[in-house]
Parts: C-alpha cells; structure tokens; sequence
C-alpha cells in the first residue's frame, strides 16, 4: 500500500494525454488518456473506425490496432488517404493492380503503428501482440484500438445474459491492460436497434450490452449527410470521468468527413 507521496512515484505515464488532433472534443474537456479505457459506440457504417485511424494518423503515435473489422487493403488504402489527401478509391485500386510503389516512402515512416488483421482474435492474441511490440521497440504502444469488441472471442455466449457479462468481462480486462502497459485502450462498440440508422444522437443508454462501468471515457458518434458527397460526424462525450459529459448525447463536437480522403477535420477550426 502507498500513501499520497509515495503514490506520486508510482503514476509513470497513467493519466497523461495522448495527442488529440480533434479540437472540438478538447474544448469539451474529452481526452484520451494513457492507462484508461474508452469506448467509441455508434450504429454500423456511421464512422467508428474513421475515429480510430484519423486518431491513429493524425496524432502519430505509437499505436497497435486490432483491426478485426476491416481488413488489410481497407485500412491501408484509409491511411494512405488520409496521409497523401489522394482518392481513397484510387489508392486501392492501385494496391490490387500493384502499383503502390509511390507510396512505400509515405507509409515507411509509419514504422511503429502496426495492425493486426485477425478476424476473430482471443485474449491471449491480444496479449501476444503486446508482448511482441514491447519486444520490438522496448516499449509499449501509447495506443491501442480494439475494433470491434463484439469480434474478440472471449468465450461463449448463448443467452443476452451471457452476451452482457461477456462485454463487461472483457471490458474489466482491457482495463486492466490500460493500466498494466500504460497504454491508451480504445474499443469500438455497436449501439440498440433504436439508434441502427446513425441519424440521432445516442445517450449513453443507447450502447449495446449495457457496457457503460468500466469505461473512463465513452464517445458516440451519429452522421448528417449533406447531400453533395459530404458527411458531418457528431462526437458525443456520454461518459467522460475527466471532464465534461452529457449522458443524452445532445452535445457534440462535429466533424467534417471527406469520404474521398477518408481524413475527419474539425467543422470550425477558426473557433479553436
């Protein structure tokens, strides 16, 4: 056991931000900080995983991504859009013709961010690659992205029930992961069926599983298309133990989305 001083010792880099290229969650006190889980909720094709790789890139970070989700091709012609501003279409058409060479030097430099491709990976998978990072750069990711949840195989699960404790369970051991590497643990989730379209804000009741306890940090995310191409992405702090939080989702901070470049910018820069 440890008092207040000797505490002050033991902190190594638990609490420490991340760098957050979204100025629009900063100004609402949302920070991603290392040695603490969040969860990123939304319904299916709204925008999850541009969170993800738009944090991954634009903060560059040393980052391992469990990209259960999506695969090789998808997230490397995602990156490279959002690095180069080119035609994320384009991009992979070029990767299946091989011709990518123009692009190796751009993503050579993207040496300590790595992925993980497999679709239905367990724990001890998770583990693995963590210790095989460590083992490569004598250190742990600052950033881990786990995406989605639903994809770890964390053991059977026959009943709603089961489904739940299942998703608690695992959140209780990606918490624990934050805390023992020091990373930043961020885990992609699917919401209700009420809130399946992307359209409207979703609460913090609106996450499936009801997985809300051990998060220190939960962000959904809905979408207003513009009707020329466009998307706008609303981030909503539903839970933020550090700071600002409205568990109805009615506050956000908002996004454009190039759907060409794959790269989310904040709507108003000027305001930051």
């Amino acid at each position: 056991m440890y008092t207040f001083s000797q505490s002050v010792g033991m902190k190594g880099a638990a609490g420490e931000p991340i760098p957050n290229p979204f100025k629009g969650l900063s100004k609402l006190d949302v920070e991603f900080r290392r040695g603490e889980l969040s969860v990123v909720a939304a319904a299916s094709g709204t925008g999850k995983s541009m969170v993800g790789i738009n944090l991954v890139i634009q903060a560059n970070i040393p980052t391992l991504y469990f990209s259960a989700d999506s695969t090789a091709a998808t997230q490397v012609s995602r990156g490279t859009a959002i690095l180069t501003g080119r035609d994320a279409k384009s991009i992979k058409a070029s990767l299946h013709a091989d011709r990518f060479s123009e692009y190796g030097d751009v993503l050579a430099k993207r040496w300590w961010q790595r992925f993980n491709y497999s679709a239905r990976p367990k724990p001890a998978e998770l583990e693995l690659y963590l210790k095989c990072y460590h083992a490569v750069y004598n250190t742990y990711p600052h950033l881990v992205i786990v995406d989605n949840i639903t994809n770890v195989d964390a053991g059977g699960a026959g009943t709603a029930d089961e489904f739940t404790f299942g998703l608690e369970g695992l959140c209780d051991y990606l918490n624990e992961m934050a805390r023992e590497t020091h990373a930043h643990v961020m885990v992609m989730h699917h919401v209700i069926g009420e809130y399946s379209d992307g359209l409207k804000p979703i609460p913090q009741s609106g996450i499936k599983g009801k997985i809300s306890r051990v998060p220190s940090l939960i962000l959904t995310v809905h979408k207003e298309i513009d009707g020329m191409d466009g998307r706008i992405l609303h981030v909503s702090p539903v839970k933020n133990r550090e700071g600002f939080e409205d568990s109805s989702g009615e506050t956000y901070a908002s996004f454009a989305f190039d759907t060409k470049t794959m790269r989310l910018t904040d709507l108003d820069p000027e305001e930051f």
